[in-house]
């Protein structure tokens, strides 16, 4: 069984989806700063890749997690690709290849020497905090996902691999999968808003802005 978050009920509440943050903590605080959201009443989404590349990946994991305990269930984190290469290094295996795609700037930020043999001992909560991200979330409306979704396969047997790393098959489709599609992973210069699908991946931790999407409105804020 895939693991998702489903909300059957009709929305009657705001949702807000936040990009991929990849360690921008100062872009993050800002963010949640600007953003108008109720959060006792509203449900954000953060679509994954909360690590790597940036300064500060450690902090960003301390600072959701103390929103988790706040807000509890209004609050949901979905797993990155980022997050699953952090797992697999925790493991054992792939270990060069989450060095290269911005797992140095992770281990800094936990006080560990990239070039050294010392290990990551990552502190329990936030091996907690990456068990229990979730693949997807759904409402009556909208699909939130990391990277996307397959063209032309139903949601409900989308793979793993699919949501945590496609990009061509999906960023090019017109496929109506009976939900619009809200993801991160693909950087855009601006917001990329289609029938079918909405990217809000705006390059935080390469110069540009972290997004927030606000739906049903469709409004967007940035930091």
């Amino acid at each position: 069984m895939l693991d998702c978050g489903v909300l059957t009920v009709a929305e009657e509440r705001r949702l807000v989806a936040i990009g991929d943050i990849h360690g921008c903590l100062d872009k993050l605080e800002e963010l949640l700063q600007r953003i108008p959201v109720n959060w006792e009443q509203d449900t954000v989404i953060f679509l994954g890749d909360y690590i790597d590349r940036g300064p500060d990946s450690k902090g960003v994991l301390d600072l959701l997690i103390s929103l988790k305990e706040i807000y509890g269930e209004n609050i949901v984190f979905l797993k990155g690709n980022h997050e699953a290469m952090l797992q697999d290094y925790l493991k054992g295996y792939d270990m060069s290849f989450f060095l290269v795609n911005g797992g140095r700037s992770t281990l800094l930020s936990y006080g560990v020497d990239p070039e050294s043999y010392e290990r990551l001992d990552l502190p329990l909560e936030h091996q907690r905090f990456l068990e229990q991200l979730l693949l997807f979330y759904e409402t009556e409306d909208y699909f939130f996902v990391h990277a996307g979704v397959r063209p032309g396969v139903p949601l409900e047997n989308q793979l793993p691999e699919d949501m945590l790393w496609i990009r061509g098959p999906f960023i090019e489709s017109k496929y109506d999968w009976g939900k619009r599609i809200i993801f991160g992973h693909t950087v855009f210069s601006l917001p990329r808003v289609e029938e079918n699908k909405i990217g809000i991946d705006t390059g935080a931790v390469y110069g540009g802005r972290l997004t927030a999407l606000i739906l049903p409105e469709v409004d967007f804020v940035f930091a």
